[in-house]
């Protein structure tokens, strides 16, 4: 507890931080003091960041005496109504159930500015109509209540922005008592955001309630690629030679078929982050503008194009892993001892396939490349990567090595299969091998990129992307003459 005490006692963000970081606003010199009434893990790290950004912060508790070491020992622990007094701005850091205790200090609180930062549960949210912060205001009418930082986890707070999420969405009924929460978090090194009135304080209670909202698509899709895949290879691999052959090789179940699984998984995944690209390069090149919106479903799939790509480079991953525990596997070495004894039946020193050797040096070795492609992909993905680079740099990586990734992991999947589209063994029970499947989507984007290299539709593309539309005129106006001049765009 001593430990913890002399660690919490000391703020974790210094002056010298603030002074020495542009992206922090100056505190006021004379920074008015900020109470926080609560105890907990939030209001301690809240208290540890408004003291390292330069305010005076007056923590109220039931007992003082207890929690005090727990606070930094530039805060001032004392009672609930002595912070209520001295404060002009406070945090309310406390449950719902608890807002009723404070109602003996409705006097003191009146004409203050009060900022919820509680976070209901799922179930309170939906049982409750009214969201933590309305019905906070409905207790205390005399005072203003503003919604802000429940978005902030503790860490963040603790840690610097630099850890977390920067932005900040504050709502409230009055704009000067807004603008000052938004004053304080843009001293605290946060970007705060005006989400209107208290009236939209479910929805930005709402926020910490959703758990990837953005993954929730590309991990069905991905899941769902999995499942139709896995169940594909089942029945190529372990069906088949059970009912045409009478051989048990459902042992293939947990490695070998989903190790054959996660390579068309990622490489049609990884078609899918360039294939809306390609539509809505075809669209607008057959509208002749670009001022007409998307389709909903193309525009809601260019938007999880980075998601998608993520989970091409985890499957790929996987794979890859996957492929280097195989060969400790018991079933690898049987096949291997197997291989040894008939060949020494049959009498041969030497087994060596010239075209085998070359096929499986190039099928690693693309396959390498393409997930060391993917690996600077992921990365540059990064928000912390991404926003040290300029656009062109990002859009390079994202764009062309993209198409790289794509073309390597097509010549990746091709050296895998090789002659074997052709060989009638492969198609067992009248099914086609598993990579001819997944070449379909990839050929068809590198054919359309193809495509649009050439002159005519690259140049028509590059116009449209400009501004230029196929039936459009831009009139201008001539001030001298008030003459009226058109000038129409040429194909």
């Amino acid at each position: 507890a001593t430990k913890m005490s002399g660690e919490m006692g000391k703020p974790l963000i210094s002056h010298r931080l603030v002074d020495s970081n542009s992206s922090l606003a100056e505190p006021p010199r004379e920074a008015p003091k900020v109470g926080i009434l609560g105890s907990g893990d939030f209001a301690r790290s809240l208290a540890t960041r408004l003291v390292g950004s330069g305010f005076n912060v007056v923590v109220g508790s039931r007992n003082p005496k207890r929690i005090a070491g727990l606070f930094p020992s530039a805060a001032q622990v004392t009672l609930q109504a002595e912070a209520v007094s001295s404060s002009e701005v406070i945090f309310v850091a406390m449950f719902r159930e608890h807002y009723s205790s404070l109602l003996s200090l409705s006097d003191q609180l009146a004409g203050k500015i009060l900022v919820d930062v509680s976070n209901p549960t799922e179930e309170e949210h939906l049982q409750h109509r009214e969201s933590n912060a309305e019905y906070l205001a409905s207790l205390f009418p005399t005072c203003t209540v503003v919604k802000a930082f429940n978005v902030i986890s503790a860490w963040t707070l603790q840690a610097g922005p630099r850890d977390g999420n920067r932005q900040v969405p504050i709502c409230g009924n009055q704009p000067e008592a807004k603008r000052a929460i938004s004053e304080m978090a843009h001293a605290m090194g946060f970007m705060p955001m005006d989400m209107g009135s208290l009236v939209l304080a479910r929805e930005v209670e709402a926020i910490p309630l959703r758990l990837l909202p953005g993954w929730k698509v590309p991990t069905l899709l991905a899941l769902g690629l999995f499942i139709c895949f896995y169940a594909y290879n089942f029945i190529r691999d372990v069906l088949q030679p059970y009912v045409q052959e009478g051989k048990n090789k459902f042992y293939k179940l947990p490695l070998s078929v989903v190790n054959t699984t996660l390579p068309c998984v990622a490489y049609v995944l990884l078609s899918l982050v360039y294939l809306p690209g390609v539509l809505a390069a075809a669209l607008q090149l057959w509208r002749g503008t670009k001022y007409r919106r998307f389709p909903d479903w193309l525009d809601h799939w260019l938007q999880h194009r980075k998601q998608i790509g993520l989970l091409s480079f985890f499957c790929a991953s996987l794979h890859a892993l996957y492929s280097f525990c195989a060969p400790v596997g018991r079933a690898h070495r049987y096949e291997l001892v197997n291989l040894a004894v008939k060949q020494v039946l049959a009498n041969k020193s030497r087994l060596w396939v010239e075209e085998e050797v070359w096929r499986m040096e190039i099928y690693l070795s693309v396959g390498v490349l393409a997930l060391g492609t993917l690996s600077l992909l992921a990365v540059t993905s990064l928000p912390s990567i991404a926003n040290s680079l300029n656009w062109r740099e990002f859009t390079f990586v994202q764009s062309t090595l993209g198409f790289v990734a794509l073309v390597l992991s097509t010549l990746h999947t091709l050296t895998y299969g090789w002659t074997r589209a052709f060989e009638e063994s492969r198609y067992k029970f009248f099914l086609p091998p598993t990579f001819t499947l997944t070449l379909l989507v990839p050929c068809v984007i590198i054919l359309a990129k193809a495509l649009f290299l050439l002159p005519c539709l690259r140049r028509r593309l590059n116009r449209i992307r400009r501004g230029w539309e196929r039936d459009g005129a831009v009139r201008f106006t001539l001030p001298l003459g008030h003459m009226l001049a058109e000038k129409t765009s040429c194909v």
